[in-house]
């Protein structure tokens, strides 16, 4: 079992609300760069979709069960028939997207008994939690050629991307970090 973090992210490593659907100052980058940059299986899950568990934190959820129910295609229908565990406390059904589940327990016991592969989209807390618990494998990040200069970020220390290949890459590049 792998635990993978997937993000959209700035040069200046923000990952905060790429879409704009947050309603921050510095929102919307991730979609600044066209809708090509954003579709499809950009972070390379393949079958992970089919064998693997998704893992979102209730406002990431909640975003995707508005969006993604209502597409079909190619990606949209294997991330739609995916496995999904929502970790919140507060949602008291995730019956609006498929396959969704509400994680029961505290979410790093939880995580370190699955025996799926677990991929943590967005939910920026969540990645934290389990990367100070060792429990992240691998960090997928989409990273954009845009500097947000302020927002949340995955990492509380700064971590250097190669702005040459990202700018030289087109609208965005995706980055994969191992830590086992």
């Amino acid at each position: 079992m792998s635990v993978i973090v997937v993000e959209f992210t700035t040069l200046d490593g923000v990952v905060e609300d790429p879409d704009g659907s947050g309603g921050t100052a510095s929102g919307g980058w991730a979609f600044r760069h066209g809708p090509e940059a954003v579709a499809g299986d950009k972070f390379r899950l393949g079958s992970l979709l089919e064998t693997g568990v998704l893992l979102f934190g209730r406002t990431t959820w909640e975003l995707f069960a508005k969006l993604w129910p209502g597409r079909s295609g190619e990606f949209p229908d294997r991330l739609n028939a995916a496995a999904k565990l929502v970790a919140s406390r507060t949602l008291p059904d995730v019956s609006a997207w498929q396959n969704s589940v509400l994680l029961s327990g505290e979410l790093a016991d939880a995580i370190a008994e699955e025996e799926r592969d677990v991929v943590v989209i967005g939910s920026v807390g969540i990645a934290r939690q389990l990367a100070r618990r060792g429990l992240v494998d691998e960090y997928r990040l989409l990273v954009f050629p845009s500097v947000a200069g302020e927002g949340r970020r995955l990492f509380e220390e700064a971590v250097d991307f190669d702005l040459v290949s990202a700018i030289q890459a087109g609208p965005a590049i995706l980055s994969t970090y191992r830590t086992r």
